[in-house]
């Protein structure tokens, strides 16, 4: 019984991957094939069929390419050369993909500005991205005003609605420009090596970097996913994660693109509306982001979330605890899940649906794949490197740092990096597995069992190293959130005076009143000593990036101390567990008069 069950398994997971490589295996660096051409092909092909659908709007494939070939013209018009940049500053709209799609057809480069950043953030992205103009609309132009003194050159504005000031009306300005392709020539030369986009990451730890997204690497985002999910003409993707993201922007849109699909496209994410839509617009795919999926679960039920017709939910960051609650209470036949970076060459999909596992790599196909997993001590923050001075591999079960081969020769296995070239060199390590050989650092802890299959353990630099073990916040966090009542739980260590390594503190966004006695014998009872924080703080709301991750730089800078914190705030007492933190008890533990 268990070998049948081991053959189906590998039967399903081979058939994911056939399919994936297929539409992946013609992708070459020096190709003339950029990713407007992959577009253009699907336009032909399916030029009447609905694209997209925005507010109660759908236009074609035909339509969409009209609309983008206007952006392409208006770029040549107003003197935008092959490789120079345009931001693109707005929420999720229908004009949002055709853009660049539009840009990329010049040579133009779209860097995609995260909407929900304002001032010195906002800024500081639209200054690494080199642009002279900026495209946004009602919602972000005053945003853009507000950053405008920080910018360290002027940007002209072109803005989807009335203009005001020294904006310019580009919707006025669209409607001059052909909807007829330009001339190929326009970009001869150009390989899919060269850039496309800029997209940036998420900023949860620092200000956000500009990964280089080139032809090929939007191609493989693209085509992968098109192959991957299995998706047909018949499919309707709804897409609630902004497209300024990979996961939202490229592989949905692949998905349903390159296949002849549709995308239904909602500005921003609600649970509200999510099943109620999905059954409205018959679709049948979504694309999740692993809070998403909390947010759903966590919400009230109803109805519709048994009545749609999902066949496939398909995105990464699905916790374990969440996992087996989309599946059964919305009954989704089949979850998807995958692992990968905006920047990286480590991709990894779990096609045969394992639970909690984010990605697989058999045995049997192990040199197929460039990602290894090794030793890392986490206390020093490094790879553990033997007395060879080369890096020691994980074995099952074992926790590590997973590392991507760089293969200048793969396509798969190529690292681009950011647009700053010192951040880029701090994400390659060499003389790994031989000397010199270069492999892309993920940052990111898993661990792998006996099957090959791959779970997330927590980002480095979230592990921290208390009373001598390395306590993991992803970990913690998803044994605290099963205590009732709490919503969300944001784990991260904070330093304490007089003591080695980190102290885990918590903070919590609860459903009610907070009972810290109770929650004090649920830790106790899920978690070791040394895990269970130490500290608790009581938050209103966790702020997220705008694909729900969620931010800690400012709650470890926050610490303990109540002079810095509105709100309720704990102190897990030996003797008498979770006490209120007042400025008696901070001044005592400051001073080391209460132990740990």
């Amino acid at each position: 019984m268990r070998l049948n069950a081991r053959i189906k398994r590998d039967w399903r997971f081979w058939k994911g991957l056939s399919r994936t490589l297929k539409r992946v295996k013609t992708i070459a660096r020096d190709s003339d094939n950029l990713i407007c051409d992959d577009l253009q092909a699907a336009v032909e092909q399916w030029r009447n069929n609905p694209a997209m659908t925005f507010e109660g709007r759908t236009v074609t494939y035909g339509e969409l390419d009209a609309m983008a070939n206007r952006y392409a013209h208006w770029a040549k018009g107003v003197n935008l050369r092959r490789g120079q940049t345009v931001a693109l500053f707005m929420p999720n709209r229908l004009e949002y993909f055709a853009v660049w799609y539009g840009l990329s057809k010049v040579g133009v480069v779209t860097a995609l500005i995260n909407n929900q950043l304002s001032g010195l953030p906002l800024a500081h992205c639209l200054n690494i991205a080199g642009a002279n103009h900026v495209i946004v609309d009602v919602d972000t132009s005053p945003i853009f005003e507000q950053a405008k003194a920080s910018l360290e050159r002027p940007m002209q504005q072109w803005i989807l609605g009335p203009a005001q000031g020294d904006q310019r009306d580009l919707v006025q300005a669209l409607k001059s420009c052909s909807q007829l392709p330009p001339d190929r020539s326009v970009r001869e030369d150009m390989v899919a090596g060269d850039t496309a986009l800029l997209i940036f990451t998420s900023g949860t730890t620092g200000l956000p970097k500009a990964a280089r997204i080139t032809h090929m690497r939007a191609q493989l985002y693209m085509r992968g996913f098109a192959g991957s999910t299995g998706a047909t003409a018949k499919d309707r993707i709804y897409v609630t994660l902004p497209l300024y993201h990979a996961t939202g922007g490229l592989c949905a849109l692949g998905a349903a693109f390159l296949n002849g699909g549709s995308v239904v496209l909602r500005r921003k994410f609600s649970a509200t509306h999510f099943w109620p839509e999905i059954i409205d617009q018959g679709c049948t795919m979504f694309v999740y982001i692993g809070e998403l999926c909390r947010y759903l679960v966590n919400h009230d039920a109803s109805e519709d979330e048994t009545r749609h017709k999902i066949r496939m939910a398909f995105g990464n960051g699905l916790r374990p605890d969440i996992w087996p609650a989309m599946k059964q209470r919305f009954r989704i036949p089949e979850i998807l899940e995958f692992y990968g970076s905006t920047e990286g060459n480590v991709s990894m999909f779990n096609f045969d649906g394992r639970e909690g596992a984010i990605g697989r790599i058999p045995k049997w196909l192990r040199k197929r794949f460039n990602s290894r997993l090794v030793q890392y001590d986490v206390e020093r923050e490094e790879v553990v490197r033997g007395t060879d001075g080369l890096c020691i591999e994980c074995g099952p079960g074992q926790v590590g740092q997973c590392l991507g081969m760089i293969n200048g020769g793969d396509v798969r296995s190529e690292f681009v990096g950011y647009l700053d070239k010192a951040a880029s060199e701090k994400k390659v390590l060499q003389n790994v597995f031989a000397r010199g050989d270069a492999w892309f650092a993920t940052g990111d802890l898993m661990k792998m069992d006996a099957d090959g299959y791959f779970y997330f353990v927590d980002r480095i630099g979230d592990t921290f190293r208390w009373k001598g073990e390395n306590v993991s916040t992803n970990e913690v966090a998803e044994r605290i959130q099963v205590f009732p009542g709490i919503d969300q739980a944001n784990v991260y260590g904070v330093e304490v005076e007089g003591a080695d390594g980190r102290a885990g503190m918590a903070a919590l966004v609860v459903d009610g009143a907070f009972d810290a006695q109770a929650f004090g014998e649920h830790v106790a009872r899920e978690l070791p000593a040394y895990a269970q924080p130490l500290f608790v703080r009581i938050l209103p709301a966790l702020d997220t990036t705008g694909t729900f991750k969620i931010r800690k730089m400012d709650l470890v800078a926050d610490g303990y101390d109540p002079a810095k914190i509105k709100g309720p705030l704990f102190f897990h007492d030996p003797k008498k567990g979770y006490v209120k933190i007042t400025k008696s008890v901070f001044d005592k533990l400051t001073a080391g008069a209460l132990k740990f």
